[in-house]
């Protein structure tokens, strides 16, 4: 499974994982993720989604449907 939000597109990004003696070596951050059921009153369907925790406080504030909503106006 990808560690990709499905909301925002928040996937891995690289960086350097630094020693105390500064030794430098490549590292995957990996993004907030949880995997989240969802009711959409509107269609009366459960939907289950890999969000962020950004996601999350997105749905909280404007709603899922209003962020679908969003999503299908942006092509995803």
């Amino acid at each position: 499974m990808s560690k990709i939000c499905d909301i925002t597109g928040k996937k891995a990004s690289t960086g350097n994982k630094v020693s105390h003696a500064n030794n430098k070596s490549k590292r995957l951050f990996s993004p907030n993720l949880h995997t989240k059921k969802f009711f959409i009153p509107e269609q009366g369907v459960w939907i289950e989604l890999k969000v962020s925790a950004k996601a999350l406080r997105t749905i909280d504030k404007k709603g899922i449907h209003e962020v679908l909503k969003d999503l299908v106006k942006k092509g995803i």
